[in-house]
């Protein structure tokens, strides 16, 4: 469309970041934080913008990035329209609006509701002792997989894991840095590794448009994250297959969450070796074992 675009984000030298904004740009995508550092450096000024766009806001604003937003937002022209995205808008984002929406409009994209959705629920009710081995079993397959653990330390784990089974994985989070997270997500786009396995933050970017299978190797704990994991797959009309893995006490609480997120989703109990997970990763049983 002949305009001048550029990034801005920490973790990476900001040289290249400020001789693009020398040049001149008509749209600047950054991160709350470097966008701070380079304003109280005179680099960027806000006096012109017209237009500014919160993506994520909900999580943006639970994940402490509130304060920034409102002092970025307040330096910008009172006319400039201001627009805010998200999967989910609830009270979180309820000071932003409050201070600089003017009259605001709630635009809504029709939801896919259970029977149109291209995305398959499943539910494993499984032994913790079991769960390494259900966990290599369900990505070893062909085509992309997402997996989401809890901690940084997990998903190492998880990756190291899958690579001793002989499976092409890599992790995704918050202690590595900007290049080796671009580097590792680039892999899994360039089909150099068949499995990713991340945390919650540093998956909000991923975006990836073959990605057929997610596991959620720990439970999330609101029905917010739950849809967010759920939407990395399943996208521009594709098919996809989102699998929960949880102990028999965490049933009850499971239920909960997908009755909140209004998905309905069977929980199977399953063991090593059962043909559901041979079915959900994709490769065919053969009915004379069965």
């Amino acid at each position: 469309m002949g305009l001048f675009t550029t990034q801005i984000y920490g973790g990476v030298p900001q040289a290249r970041q400020v001789g693009a904004l020398k040049k001149g740009v008509d749209i600047v995508i950054g991160t709350p934080g470097r966008i701070e550092d380079l304003i109280e450096q005179g680099r960027l000024v806000l006096s012109d913008i017209h237009s500014v766009v919160l993506d994520e806001a909900d999580h943006m604003s639970e994940l402490g990035f509130l304060e920034p937003m409102q002092r970025i937002l307040r330096l910008v022209p009172n006319g400039a329209q201001k627009l805010m995205f998200s999967a989910t808008l609830d009270r979180e984002v309820a000071a932003l609006v409050d201070e600089f929406l003017v009259d605001p409009a709630v635009y809504e994209v029709a939801g896919e509701d259970q029977a149109s959705s291209t995305i398959d629920h499943r539910v494993l009710v499984i032994d913790h002792r079991d769960k390494a081995e259900i966990l290599t079993s369900l990505v070893d397959r062909e085509g992309k997989t997402l997996v989401f653990a809890r901690t940084r330390a997990y998903t190492e784990m998880l990756a190291e894991q899958f690579e001793d089974a002989g499976i092409r994985a890599v992790a995704l989070h918050g202690d590595l840095n900007q290049a080796k997270r671009t580097r590792n997500l680039k892999r899994l786009t360039d089909g150099k590794v068949d499995v990713l396995v991340a945390t919650d933050v540093a998956a909000r970017g991923i975006h990836v448009d073959d990605i057929d299978l997610v596991i959620q190797a720990d439970a999330p704990d609101e029905y917010k994250t739950y849809l967010h994991r759920a939407g990395r797959t399943g996208r521009a009309g594709r098919t996809g297959t989102v699998v929960t893995m949880i102990p028999r006490q965490r049933r009850r609480r499971m239920t909960e969450m997908l009755d909140r997120a209004e998905i309905d989703a069977p929980f199977d109990e399953v063991r090593p070796g059962d043909d559901l997970l041979e079915e959900l990763a994709g490769r065919q049983v053969d009915p004379v074992a069965s």
